[in-house]
């Protein structure tokens, strides 16, 4: 695979959330707003790139009978980098996202990322890799979060867009608007992908 379409693949081809359906359950919880899924796309991305990164560099030295254990030791290092940086420079933002952030140790994407990966892969393709797995994941919160946040509260980022006169839709910035518009996208793109083939 080339360079441009190792970068590439996470936002559309092989999306992790609309494509592999995969850490739908951060997806889904933070996507009320564009402030948290800015923070969560960032958060996820770093642990991403960093991971990978070091789980390519390490490959060839981890006992396969004891690389999923060691692998989760790596992610979780950058992911209390990430909590602790957040919790100190961006409070509120770590309070919202709540228990979110420590559970990036666990999410699907990136141990998948690791395994079927970074533990297979040079260290630049991992990086590339990380790195359009990330975009993809932030692209997908933020589709959610920016439909969420203007229908169910008229705003963007925090800003009032649809003025005074708009009655806000409470449901999509509560769980079931978030199983519905991913639903809806998730649908939409096989729509658009079958119209393509045929």
């Amino acid at each position: 695979m080339s360079v441009g379409k190792e970068l590439t693949k996470g936002l559309y081809a092989e999306n992790p959330v609309f494509k592999q359906a995969l850490g739908l359950c951060p997806t889904l919880a933070v996507s009320n707003s564009v402030r948290n899924a800015v923070g969560m796309g960032l958060a996820m991305t770093f642990v991403l790139v960093m991971s990978n990164i070091i789980i390519s560099l390490i490959r060839r030295f981890v006992p396969r009978k004891i690389r999923i254990p060691i692998y989760i030791v790596v992610i979780a290092t950058f992911v209390t980098i990430v909590d602790l940086v957040m919790a100190g420079f961006a409070p509120d933002l770590h309070k919202a996202l709540g228990i979110f952030v420590p559970l990036i140790v666990v999410n699907c994407i990136i141990l998948g990322r690791a395994e079927a990966f970074a533990g297979r892969n040079t260290v630049f393709r991992s990086l590339l890799d990380g790195l359009g797995m990330g975009f993809g994941f932030s692209l997908a919160l933020l589709t959610l979060s920016l439909i969420r946040e203007l229908l169910g509260d008229g705003r963007l980022y925090g800003f009032p867009v649809l003025g005074p006169g708009f009655q806000p839709m409470l449901i999509m910035i509560l769980p079931p608007g978030a199983f519905l518009t991913i639903g809806l996208l998730m649908g939409l793109m096989n729509w658009l992908d079958r119209r393509r083939c045929s």
